[in-house]
């Protein structure tokens, strides 16, 4: 038995020249590649301004839910990747403005760099379609 699954699709695709899908739905499950401050039109968005790019994140990870027929409230699972752990105080604050509880399973790290050298932050999602 197959489970039926589709790639989510964007336009425009800020991805696309990375050769990543922005994320897939199998059955009612959605699986979202990682979401960093990057613009519609692949910029990087707040260079230096943790905020800005954790705001510019959600708006990111807002659009696939839509395109999927999702919403925030549909997201189960999260992973934070920080390139600086000094910013969790703020990521703690994030969770109760972007969720609600029950608030979604979370796992975070710290890490060396993210794929682009002015990224701060990034999230990956698991949802439910």
């Amino acid at each position: 038995m197959s489970t039926h699954r589709q790639v989510i699709k964007l336009n425009p695709d800020p991805v696309a020249p990375y050769a990543i899908s922005p994320g897939w739905q199998v059955g009612h499950m959605l699986f979202f590649s990682g979401q960093a401050a990057i613009s519609e039109q692949g910029e990087v968005v707040g260079v230096g301004d943790f905020d800005a790019q954790l705001q510019q994140v959600f708006h990111n990870i807002d659009r696939l839910l839509h395109a999927a027929g999702s919403s925030r409230d549909q997201i189960i699972k999260v992973t934070i990747y920080l390139t600086d752990m000094a910013n969790f105080p703020k990521i703690v604050q994030a969770r109760k403005v972007y969720f609600e509880h029950p608030f979604p399973a979370d796992t975070i790290v710290e890490v060396r760099a993210l794929a682009l050298p002015d990224l701060m932050v990034e999230i990956d999602v698991i949802a439910v379609a």
